[in-house]
């Protein structure tokens, strides 16, 4: 057999799934060398240097042993970057980092436990499922999925394989979004009635011709299964540096914020509205999209959704990036702070910088007694999936409540683009009594990419 074709009827039409092996850290200690999780790492591009890679490398748990990318100077940059790492550490044993151009072949490394995917979110529901099916923890970058549809069929096979699968919403992990939720989901100011987002738009961008695809860059795979577009580079990725790559502000690839942003938003919210597993009954959307240009997501918006437990959420780019609680007793403002994922993350610091606010400072230290709600804490969400995957915590972000967020991203953007008020059904997954707007739920997809050509 051809290693092609291995490779396709292994990653794309596998039979049976593997079974994860991580023995539990009570066995040996969770840091002894026979029970470190082997970590693949699955796109070296802007995210997954800033983010992705020093979050897991940091935990003695776990130890990377390859790499992927679909442009070779990436993968290389990302295989140099983990083994200068680990050469200054005096306790790691020097080892060359694996290569695979492409993830399929990673995903039949027996040696690795689990895979970090840091991909351009048209490439996340896909690789996340393939990985599970190998029996491959997986830590994903968010948006869950660029549709409904995808996210729907990652949820599914996850629950299926038993991986532990850790959405990359990593704000749950942050003290003051718990924290917020909190004091929210414990009545402290009042019922809360309204929660107001603040996210921001993108601009438009210039026309671009097409440009001859660069040697190192597998653009085909790239594309994956969206349509064939010629190639131009603030389309895809910077070939220098690790600027914020343009693919971001391009529809084909993602939707813009209100995914980009919108799912970590999104996801503390429904913490504290204390709606993870549903979502909204009710959306409707204005918004501004480009006439011209190859940036063509959506730039100033309004969304409001309504919930049946009464709750109304407004989102907008003109409030300021953070999460604002209001109820009948007062209200609770939470923001990302000073933290920042990335170096080119869109919003300046000072719009956003106090973390954690009240109506009433004393609102902010009151103690949540043992008899009321307690949320999950986590220190560092690459931390709580790892240690999940050694079973010492339950996820902080498992795929349905992931699914769930990234599934208001969505409706949202399809009210959006329809610019009148729909009725969803959270149950079924469709909007109601709404033939065009069911057509938003799912995309052709290019063979032979794309999530409904993964077989179990």
């Amino acid at each position: 057999m051809k290693r092609r074709t291995f490779i396709k009827n292994a990653g794309l039409a596998t039979a049976a799934f593997g079974i994860p092996t991580i023995v539990p850290s009570s066995v040996f200690g969770k840091n002894a060398p026979s029970n470190r999780i082997q970590i693949g790492q699955i796109g070296c591009g802007r995210i997954a240097r800033d983010h992705d890679i020093p979050g897991t490398w940091r935990h003695a748990n776990a130890r990377y042993i390859a790499v992927s990318d679909l442009d070779s100077n990436r993968m290389l940059d990302g295989k140099n970057l983990i083994e200068n790492y680990y050469s200054k550490k005096e306790d790691e044993a020097s080892g060359e980092i694996k290569q695979y151009g492409d993830f399929r072949e990673m995903l039949l490394n027996k040696e690795i436990d689990a895979v970090v995917i840091s991909t351009p979110d048209h490439w996340h529901s896909q690789p996340a499922m393939q990985a599970a099916i190998a029996g491959k923890h997986v830590y994903l970058q968010k948006p869950t999925s660029l549709t409904i549809r995808e996210g729907r069929q990652l949820a599914d096979v996850v629950k299926k394989t038993g991986v532990k699968l850790q959405l990359g919403t990593q704000q749950r992990s942050s003290d003051q979004f718990r924290i917020a939720a909190e004091l929210v989901r414990n009545g402290r100011i009042g019922k809360l009635h309204t929660v107001r987002i603040g996210l921001p738009g993108d601009p438009p961008g210039p026309e671009a011709p097409a440009m001859p695809v660069p040697k190192n860059l597998n653009y085909d795979m790239w594309l994956g299964s969206t349509p064939e577009v010629p190639y131009t580079e603030i389309g895809v990725h910077p070939q220098e540096g690790y600027g914020r790559p343009g693919w971001l502000r391009i529809n084909q690839f993602g939707a813009g914020m209100i995914t980009g942003w919108g799912q970590h938003h999104f996801d503390s919210a429904a913490w504290g509205m204390d709606t993870e597993l549903t979502g909204p009954r009710y959306i409707e959307a204005v918004a501004e999209f480009p006439r011209s240009g190859l940036w063509n997501v959506h730039g100033d918006f309004m969304v409001k959704a309504e919930y049946d437990n009464g709750i109304h959420m407004f989102t907008s780019g003109g409030y300021p990036n953070g999460i604002r609680y209001e109820g009948t007793e007062g209200w609770i403002w939470v923001s990302r702070g000073n933290y920042v994922a990335s170096s080119s993350d869109p919003v300046a610091q000072g719009e956003s910088a106090k973390a954690l606010d009240a109506s009433d400072p004393t609102i902010l230290t009151s103690v949540i007694g043992p008899n009321e709600i307690h949320l999950q804490k986590s220190s560092e969400h690459h931390g709580n999936w790892l240690g999940a995957i050694q079973g010492e915590n339950e996820l902080l972000s498992p795929i349905e409540i992931g699914h769930r967020s990234c599934s208001v991203c969505l409706v949202s953007h399809i009210a959006m683009q329809l610019g009148r008020k729909l009725e969803w059904d959270p149950v079924s997954e469709r909007f109601v009594n709404d033939d065009e707007a069911n057509t938003y739920l799912s995309r052709e997809q290019r063979a032979p990419y794309g999530t409904n050509y993964v077989k179990m």
